[in-house]
């Protein structure tokens, strides 16, 4: 029987063929570091999945039971996140689709990251069954992407409640000299003001939400797309700096912390997986 005040981690990560590589296994190694240096290690467990198809999303919810669910990898606004066909190419799954999928596990999940380019779209219509949900309002370079999982995660580990770590992921990119800390975009119910290390996973009450306008962005270097496109950018409750209005994760392996073992706008139009970013 899995102990209820361990909280789960799932890292989900795709990187398809043709697609620019990712940093994805840097990602998971320095997420994996920062929370078993935390005071709370104890309190969490990190599940990975590598190469991740449609199905190996579902049967990991399944599985592992998870409080967070974590998506690093590409991401094609409307079209969806870049998933892994049978054969290791791109396979999209879309906002409704992803979104079915959440509302069935809406009782056990907190937060869903989507650590991808255009991931808002995605973002927007998870979080109509999950507490707090990260997107990305444009293209994040791999290097801010990582930025902000470490900070999100180290927050995390301090005991810090989601919309702290999302602000202080946000800053770890600002202070690392790039210019993308406006690009994730954090949706989240303000009654459900909930800690990874609180068991109250049932608050459930609506709020409307208000738009954050996004930045310039500079994508000099590789970001998390197959391509440059612009998406849809809903909703969304905080800034990385302050609240915009007043109303406002297939190899398996296992890790227990603490032992040894991304206006709405045209949608895209045209697809090509080999430009550096994560969309």
């Amino acid at each position: 029987m899995s102990d209820p005040a361990l909280k789960t981690i799932l890292f989900l990560a795709a990187n398809p063929k043709g697609t620019t590589p990712l940093r994805l296994d840097q990602e998971m190694r320095d997420i994996a570091e920062g929370l078993q240096r935390s005071q709370h290690r104890e309190q969490f467990r990190l599940e990975q999945r590598w190469a991740t198809r449609p199905r190996d999303i579902q049967r990991a919810l399944l599985d592992c039971h998870p409080y967070i669910v974590h998506f690093s990898g590409h991401g094609a606004g409307e079209a969806g996140l870049a998933l892994e066909s049978d054969n290791g190419t791109i396979q999209y799954v879309d906002a409704t689709a992803l979104a079915g999928l959440f509302e069935l596990f809406a009782h056990q999940i907190g937060c869903v990251v989507l650590n991808a380019c255009y991931s808002d779209l995605q973002a927007t219509a998870i979080a109509q069954h999950i507490p707090h949900v990260i997107g990305m309002n444009q293209a994040i370079g791999d290097r801010a992407a990582m930025e902000f999982a470490i900070g999100f995660y180290d927050a995390l580990g301090a005991g810090q409640p989601i919309e702290f770590a999302y602000k202080l992921g946000c800053s770890a990119i600002r202070m690392s000299g790039i210019p993308e800390q406006l690009t994730p975009t954090l949706k989240s119910r303000p009654a459900a003001t909930l800690t990874v290390l609180s068991a109250i996973v049932n608050v459930r009450s609506w709020t409307s939400y208000a738009k954050v306008s996004p930045s310039g962005n500079v994508n000099s270097r590789p970001t998390r797309c197959p391509s440059r496109t612009d998406a849809a950018c809903l909703t969304t409750t905080y800034s990385p700096i302050a609240e915009a209005s007043p109303r406002t994760t297939t190899h398996h392996t296992s890790v227990r912390m603490g032992s040894q073992n991304r206006k709405t706008q045209s949608s895209p139009t045209q697809l090509n997986p080999r430009i550096g970013c994560r969309r």
